[in-house]
């Protein structure tokens, strides 16, 4: 799959006005394996809430139910009416024969805009995530961290009212992994926009989120729910950051 923005109807149930998103009592199965258990929680408009767990906890099979990827069997996810849903995946998934602006217009081509508007709106977008001058450039000349720069702006082309992330920064040497960090945070106070995230590193969730669901494995089910009440911007280095994130490592072990 390579288109990043899902456009999606609400699930059995549509969001409370004042939620983004509503999770209410979702469990899922694969065969006779549960995965996930009973799982609530709502993400408010403009907050960053992190899915975080140990391996086999279930947080990218959540992540792909809210997106709709995955069929939803017990429970209920709210969205608002015609919510649209942008997701960017672990791998970039950039087309090697498309330079960079015709890979970030790609979600485009089935909205109707006439060819002009597309190629501005992904020039426009490539200069929001930093990459304004690299428009004719191809994949393969591109370092990993604008590969993810280029994939978070295909996403964010369709202006998505939620942004979903499956560990989109893991891939990354730790210095441009917190690069892409401040680049996020940055474009998410631009346009408050929602995000919903997977990770499995603590000292990202620490750094990024308002909120942290912490997830329990096999099956996957809150844990706890945590909330990060410190200043940005966050260094892992800062006192606080650092405590929070030794405090969270010790729930996350299975």
């Amino acid at each position: 799959m390579t288109a990043s923005v899902i456009t999606r109807a609400p699930v059995a149930a549509r969001a409370p006005a004042a939620a983004a998103l509503q999770v209410d009592s979702v469990s899922h199965h694969f065969g006779s394996l549960e995965v996930l258990r009973n799982v609530s929680f709502s993400v408010a408009p403009g907050e960053i809430v992190a899915l975080l767990g140990a391996s086999g906890c279930g947080k990218s099979t959540l992540l792909n139910l809210v997106a709709g990827l995955e069929p939803l069997q017990q429970g209920q996810i709210g969205l608002p009416m015609a919510a649209s849903l942008g997701y960017m995946f672990q791998e970039d998934r950039l087309l090697p024969w498309r330079n960079l602006r015709d890979n970030v217009a790609f979600g485009l081509e089935t909205s109707g805009l006439p060819n002009a508007q597309r190629r501005q709106r992904a020039l426009d977008t490539l200069a929001l995530v930093g990459l304004d001058g690299f428009a004719q450039a191809w994949p393969h000349e591109l370092s990993g961290g604008m590969r993810s720069r280029a994939a978070l702006a295909r996403t964010l082309v369709m202006q998505p009212d939620l942004l979903l992330m499956d560990e989109p920064f893991s891939k990354l040497d730790p210095q441009t992994r917190s690069q892409m960090h401040e680049e996020l945070l940055r474009i998410q106070a631009a346009r408050r926009a929602t995000i919903l995230f997977v990770t499995h590193d603590v000292e990202e969730a620490v750094v990024l989120a308002d909120r942290i669901v912490l997830l329990a494995p096999r099956p996957g089910r809150i844990r706890e729910i945590v909330p990060v009440d410190l200043p940005r911007p966050r260094q892992p280095t800062d006192p606080d950051v650092a405590e929070t994130t030794r405090h969270l490592r010790l729930k996350v072990q299975p």
